[in-house]
């Protein structure tokens, strides 16, 4: 039986808006245990900024941080799935875009995320990513 991604994604999102401080989304995701925000803009989704694009993209340039905002480090080519796409497909997906989190939506308001973590514990909840990724943040 074919399996939907609305049957792994994680449905509690953590958004921002748009000129949301890169230091503020920082604090943000330490705060709830995330390494991954959507930035969202009047519920239309516009990004997604992982905790790897603030090293890459706004902490490696230097500068100011305070003045800098989240559309500044979040990625640009966003790729998306919808709650009814096929599991495999969206592994497929992942594996071909190299990407480890993707936003899931309907139309372009988002309703989930689906992240590697969740597809290791769905798949494989015995291997070392599966363990991990079902495992309590570090704090």
């Amino acid at each position: 039986m074919t399996q939907r991604i609305r049957e792994i994604m994680s449905t509690d999102l953590v958004t921002v808006e748009p000129l949301t401080s890169v230091v503020d989304v920082a604090q943000l995701m330490r705060r709830e245990g995330v390494g991954d925000v959507l930035v969202v803009d009047e519920g239309h989704l516009r990004g997604l900024v992982t905790d790897r694009d603030l090293v890459i993209r706004i902490m490696a340039e230097g500068g100011n941080a305070d003045d800098r905002t989240v559309v500044n480090a979040c990625s640009e080519e966003l790729i998306t799935v919808t709650p009814d796409d096929d599991v495999d497909q969206v592994i497929g997906l992942m594996r071909d875009r190299a990407v480890r989190r993707v936003p899931v939506v309907e139309g372009d308001r988002p309703v989930g995320i689906v992240s590697l973590g969740d597809l290791a514990i769905e798949r494989d909840p015995g291997s070392a990513l599966g363990d991990i990724s079902a495992a309590r943040p570090n704090e």
